[in-house]
């Protein structure tokens, strides 16, 4: 794939995550089950990847056990974050939760860069990357005021 496509499929993939949050929180009320909604959008990403994963060529290995337990560490994190944009997206405003989940995600990323952490390349945290993240926290402070 050319490098030059990667940021604006990063982009459309951000733009993508209000919309599913939204999506899924009207799906969970119209059901009258948060849980329910995010199993039928689990259901349907599994499709796609399972899709996708054949029309690539999938794995040279099992899918499951092929690599160590933490590994897939991801699933439980992607579930925790569907189920909870999902429950709590409607009742903090779409806004909101997307805003402190894009903060949870420049945090964390900043510390898995810092410290080199899953194999990332380190890259130090600076006055400037620190001032960034306040910036940051200091805009979904202002946004949840207003």
């Amino acid at each position: 794939m050319n490098n030059a496509l990667f940021a604006p499929i990063m982009l459309a993939a951000g733009i993508g995550i209000p919309i599913m949050a939204s999506a899924n929180a009207l799906l969970g009320a119209r059901l009258g089950s948060p849980a329910s909604a995010a199993a039928i959008m689990f259901a349907l990403a599994l499709a796609v990847a399972l899709l996708v994963a054949w029309a690539t060529g999938g794995p040279q290995r099992a899918l499951l056990g092929a690599a160590p337990w933490p590994y897939y560490f991801g699933g439980l994190l992607i579930a925790f974050y569907l189920l909870s944009i999902t429950y709590l997206g409607p009742r903090l405003g779409i806004g909101t939760a997307v805003l402190l989940v894009l903060l949870g995600q420049i945090v964390a990323a900043a510390t898995i860069d810092h410290f080199g952490l899953l194999g990332a390349p380190r890259t130090p945290l600076t006055l400037m990357r620190a001032a960034g993240l306040a910036m940051m926290a200091g805009g979904v402070l202002l946004a949840r005021r207003v």
